[in-house]
């Protein structure tokens, strides 16, 4: 029986980091992808001491490098594609300074790429015995729990993903596909700063379980890493 196996973007830091460290933990085979491997020292380190894990190079946004890699790992099942790379842009940017040029590179990154990943590697997807595609989205993209406004760059782009999870967990359920969108957390990182609640342990502790799990019965759904579910 093979160990199953888990693709995991923007590996290097954060929460990508921790889910390396935890999969790896637990006798999965971890494909982590960051963009500069040379440069991800503690990843490095981790595949040096731990068993199963590969580093690839992948900028989330250069797409025929995504197809490359996508070629490069084909015929290789797939369990858990986790599309975790994302970016928060400028903070503190309030209504009448927003740039659209930020604004383009947030969406770049959060939203289409995990689309374009989806798209790249669902035959290996297909092929495992889980199927699963994960986004980590955040509950500030959820439209009936914001209460605050602002940060209009983040919150469009975590909505606009959470439509292409919703729409992939219709196209690609012929296929046995199951599609969720995740809530990290307020979690201590460079992106949720020093006055977060959690920390990446009790946020990938939760997810991960979460991960395992998932399938048919969770298409489709935005949940927390507590378990709960999030309104759309």
């Amino acid at each position: 029986m093979h160990a199953p196996t888990i693709l995991i973007t923007g590996a290097n830091r954060g929460i990508g980091l921790e889910f390396v460290r935890r999969f790896a933990a637990d006798d999965w085979q971890v494909i982590a992808c960051c963009r500069d491997p040379a440069a991800a020292g503690e990843l490095q380190t981790l595949a040096r001491t731990a068993s199963g894990i590969e580093i690839h190079a992948l900028d989330v946004t250069d797409y025929p490098r995504m197809q490359a890699l996508a070629g490069e790992l084909a015929g290789r099942p797939i369990d858990i594609l986790l599309s975790n790379a994302g970016i928060y842009g400028p903070k503190g940017v309030a209504f009448g300074d927003v740039d659209p040029r930020s604004w383009r590179e947030v969406l770049e990154v959060n939203t289409i790429a995990p689309l374009m990943l989806a798209q790249a590697f669902v035959d290996s997807v297909a092929a495992s015995e889980q199927k699963l595609i994960a986004v980590i989205s955040s509950k500030v993209g959820s439209i009936a729990d914001n209460g605050s406004g602002g940060s209009y760059a983040y919150r469009s782009s975590k909505s606009a993903l959470n439509q292409v999870v919703k729409s992939l967990s219709i196209d690609l359920a012929d296929r046995g596909i199951s599609t969720i969108s995740l809530h990290p957390g307020w979690v201590l990182t460079d992106m949720g700063g020093p006055n977060a609640e959690i920390d990446t342990v009790e946020s990938v502790s939760g997810l991960a379980g979460i991960l395992r799990t998932a399938g048919p019965a969770q298409n489709g759904h935005f949940i927390e890493y507590n378990g709960d579910s999030i309104p759309w």
